[in-house]
């Protein structure tokens, strides 16, 4: 890398940063991170989170372009990774899914969005939740610790994208499988036009194509890869679902009979 290539991912970053303290102090009342369209972006993608299944605040303050944990079909006893967990709606919702047996780990990279997530969660009364500090290019987790990853419209702001396909399947079980929701861009698009249409920091210029999506999935050897678009962000981009899965593998792997569906270790 050079250090023009190096110096440019640094000041990414560090407008990624400032963005998002802008967004932690002003939670609540602020529209999504990838859309002015308050209609169906941020808040909106939860219309049909029932009451009492997570706080006003955690609810108003939702930056995603979906809901990526109405996509992962979790289960109950399942340990779950939301990369880019902000102000802590996913992972509330996803304590609740997993239940009591279950763990959700909520990973993000600034301390201001770490304690208002803290805020939200103890409102909550989510006691099955893990907050990490760290940043979505290294997980502060051993390989093979998580059943599913989550995300709502982070992984488009990472400087290092096949570091962080990397760490995803690194840290999945065998058998894991990914629900994320990214805004990501029709393969027509070049990069330089994707930038024409909205900042960095905003989700759109370094959103991935769709083809880029499913080959970064594969370089990892996750399988079955999947990207829907759901709504439009801007010209030729948009909020999508994206899916895939890790082999499980051994036939270690599988469940011992009379576990009931369980692994035994």
């Amino acid at each position: 890398m050079t250090d023009t290539t190096t110096g440019t991912a640094a000041k990414l970053q560090e407008e990624v940063r400032a963005y998002y303290r802008s967004k932690a102090d002003e939670a609540g009342t602020t529209g999504a991170c990838c859309s002015p369209d308050p209609e169906t972006f941020g808040p909106a993608a939860y219309q049909d989170v029932g009451p009492g299944a997570a706080s006003d605040a955690a609810l108003l303050a939702s930056l995603g372009c979906g809901n990526p944990t109405a996509v992962a079909e979790l289960r109950e006893g399942e340990t779950v990774l939301d990369l880019g967990s902000g102000a802590g709606l996913d992972v509330i919702l996803s304590s609740r899914r997993v239940g009591p047996d279950g763990r959700v780990f909520g990973l993000d990279f600034l301390e201001e969005m770490l304690a208002l997530a803290a805020a939200n969660i103890a409102d909550a009364e989510a006691d099955n939740v893990v907050l990490l500090k760290g940043t979505i290019e290294a997980v502060p987790l051993p390989a093979g610790t998580v059943d599913v990853i989550i995300s709502n419209c982070v992984i488009n702001l990472s400087v290092d994208k096949p570091a962080v396909f990397a760490e995803m399947a690194r840290v999945l079980a065998p058998g894991g499988r990914l629900g994320i929701s990214d805004v990501v861009a029709e393969d027509r698009l070049s990069p330089e036009e994707r930038a024409e249409r909205g900042s960095h920091s905003e989700c759109i210029a370094g959103a991935l194509s769709v083809s880029e999506y499913v080959e970064l999935l594969s370089a990892v050897g996750l399988e079955d890869a999947e990207v829907d678009f759901t709504q439009e962000a801007a010209d030729g981009l948009h909020a999508a679902i994206i899916r895939a899965r890790k082999p499980a593998g051994s036939r270690t792997d599988l469940p011992l009979p009379g576990t009931g569906g369980r692994s035994c270790c």
